[in-house]
């Protein structure tokens, strides 16, 4: 079998797997966030925390929730790594620098899991489950819970009320996150992943010296890291390590995880709303730009030129030979286009335009299918842009979803686009423009200044991926790396929740002749003409400069 026919038969594989679970999961998750019961260990749970799941909240209590949770994790995260050292189970390791326990804390709950640090060389069980895996789950609910209550503002009328999110949170993590990662985890055991407590033991001798190796919880670590879009890996390597990722399958199987919850929230959003349509409609937004990615990519890697190249069957350098130049195209478009950040391969060793595909997904913003929760909540803003622009063409007043867009909701959505790209573009021309930063850098020119660009792409769009060829443990890139996933998380949810909070308060506006229908292909192909346009025109100076001058000059 051809390594091309190879990638398009996991390809289609793939797609009937999400097809499959798309209804079924949808459907539940529509369910736990419209549920009135309360199971017996989430009582516990709210009991302990002091927190009345039944209490309706307005946006400003919601984002106080989302905020007070998060800053006490970033603290909790924090001081755990600097005790690491006087912690049992730290398997010898010290307690983290400053800047890299802030770096890390930031990067783990803002749902990022970048990463500047040898996770088997720095990290013990403790931290690295007590700590790190926690965060995998809550970090992933609460980008869930944010994204149900902007719909819950499209489906409400004259209530400023977005539901609990203390609630929605615990509902989230139990019902949704903890019953998959458990079947999943026995998934990834039997394909080979390692799941122990185990301490660092020599594995055998190499070039006249003995490798070590330490164990870890690392299939119950490595399904959450997927199915939450998180991304941290256990060992540096990531999913190319066989300790995380062993086989074809388990490739396979990881890739599925990272594209089902968001995919299968677009029912959700269809079902809470009344429309299933509106739903598909989404879907069909977010699955038209991934397949591209996907085709474009696969093409892109397996345009090879030259004799070493034809002979390896594609660009492998830097790829996996158990997984191949298909499967770990899938596997980095899946990543980039989702705020996953996990990589079977080795992205800095892409061709010039594969690297700048990678850039592209995740300056989309990571909603073709994005991040949980976050990847809905994106694609509705757009779609909130692409209504108004609709509007703007014919002269009315534009509507989505029975509720008018008007002077107070463009304005948070066009805060929200604005964010990111902002993060991104001055963190790297600061960088470029200091003198010590760029010492970072491990090549010149083109790919050079894509390495930087690449860093704070990921960051800013809580990816956590990189171009590894920099050298991002210094006290600069911990610090403003860490500043651009805090900002980029927690100031879009700012913006996502007061659009929620100005819907919910609206009265439905009834359908006349002249309304858009949102619901239709017209409107599917305006968004995704809005979506690569606005990107394009805020990020196509920068791709310039990076992937598009390597690419052109390779």
């Amino acid at each position: 079998m051809s390594p091309r026919l190879a990638g398009v038969l996991q390809l289609l594989a793939l797609v009937a797997a999400l097809g499959l679970a798309y209804r079924p999961l949808g459907d539940h998750m529509a369910r736990v966030y419209s549920a009135e019961k309360h199971y017996a260990p989430e009582k516990w749970i709210y009991k302990a925390i002091g927190a009345d799941p039944n209490a309706e909240m307005r946006w400003t209590a919601y984002l106080r929730g989302v905020l007070a949770f998060s800053a006490v994790g970033v603290l909790f995260l924090y001081a755990l790594q600097r005790l690491q050292g006087v912690l049992p189970g730290s398997l010898g390791f010290r307690s983290i620098d400053p800047d890299q326990a802030f770096n890390t804390a930031a990067s783990f709950v803002a749902n990022t899991n970048w990463q500047s640090y040898y996770g088997e060389q720095a990290m013990g069980h403790v931290v690295q489950t007590g700590g790190l895996a926690v965060q995998n789950f809550v970090s992933a609910a609460v980008g869930m819970a944010v994204a149900v209550a902007l719909v819950r503002g499209f489906a409400r009328s004259r209530t400023g009320e977005l539901g609990n999110f203390w609630a929605d949170l615990v509902r989230g993590t139990v019902r949704i996150l903890l019953p998959i990662s458990v079947v999943g985890a026995l998934v990834l055991v039997a394909c080979g992943a390692v799941q122990n407590f185990a301490g660092i033991h020599e594995v055998g001798q190499f070039m006249g010296g003995s490798r070590q190796w330490n164990g870890g919880a690392v299939a119950s670590q490595e399904v959450i890291k997927e199915l939450g879009t998180n991304g941290g890996g256990y060992f540096n390597a990531n999913s190319a390590h066989p300790f995380e990722n062993p086989t074809p399958f388990s490739n396979l199987f990881e890739v599925f995880l990272i594209l089902v919850i968001p995919f299968s929230l677009t029912r959700t959003f269809g079902r809470m709303v009344g429309n299933l349509r509106q739903g598909y409609a989404v879907l069909a937004t977010m699955a038209i730009i991934w397949l591209g990615f996907t085709a474009l990519m696969m093409w892109t890697e397996f345009a090879h030129h030259g004799p070493a190249l034809q002979a390896a069957g594609g660009a492998m350098e830097g790829k996996e030979t158990r997984f191949g130049v298909g499967a770990s195209s899938i596997f980095s478009v899946a990543t980039t286009l989702t705020s996953t950040g996990a990589v079977n391969s080795f992205h800095s060793s892409y061709t010039g335009l594969g690297g700048g595909i990678q850039l592209l997904g995740m300056q989309l913003g990571e909603i073709a299918p994005g991040g949980v929760g976050s990847g809905l909540y994106g694609m509705l803003v757009m779609a909130v842009i692409a209504v108004f622009i609709a509007g703007l063409m014919v002269g009315r007043t534009p509507e989505y979803l029975g509720k008018k867009i008007g002077t107070r909701e463009i304005k948070f959505a066009a805060c929200y686009i604005l964010v990111t790209p902002a993060l991104v573009l001055c963190f790297t021309a600061a960088a470029m423009a200091l003198p010590t930063p760029p010492h970072s850098m491990l090549n010149s020119g083109a790919h050079g200044f894509s390495e930087v660009l690449y860093a704070y792409t990921s960051g800013a769009n809580n990816n956590g991926s990189a171009f590894a060829g920099l050298n991002a443990d210094t006290q600069w890139f911990n610090t403003t790396i860490g500043l651009a996933m805090l900002l980029g998380r927690f100031l879009p949810m700012v913006f996502v929740l007061a659009l929620a909070g100005s819907l919910a308060e609206q009265r439905p506006v009834p359908e006349t002749a002249g309304t858009l229908r949102t619901e239709k292909p017209l409107f599917t192909g305006l968004l995704v003409g809005s979506i690569m346009i606005i990107t394009g025109l805020t990020y196509f100076p920068a791709l310039a400069l990076g992937p598009l001058a390597e690419g052109l000059a390779s």
